[in-house]
């Protein structure tokens, strides 16, 4: 059964990447990443990793592949 997300509530939400790199295994999402159009839908947040503090942005959808993403810090 495929993760059901809504982009709207994922801020501050945890993950744990399944490949880590860098040492980078447990993240945060600090920003939603609204667009200019309010009709427009959501399509990216703002990735921190707890390790380091380096931040990454990537597609909201990419964090429902289970191979990749698992939602909590494990």
């Amino acid at each position: 059964m495929p993760l059901r997300l809504n982009p709207r509530k994922l801020l501050l939400s945890k993950w744990t990447a399944l490949a880590p790199q860098n040492k980078e295994k447990h993240f945060l999402v600090v920003r939603v990443l609204v667009p200019d159009d309010p009709l427009a839908p959501i399509t990216e947040v703002e990735l921190e990793a707890v390790y380091s503090g380096r931040s990454r942005v990537i597609a909201w959808k990419t964090l429902t592949d289970e191979a990749v993403w698992r939602q909590g810090w494990h």
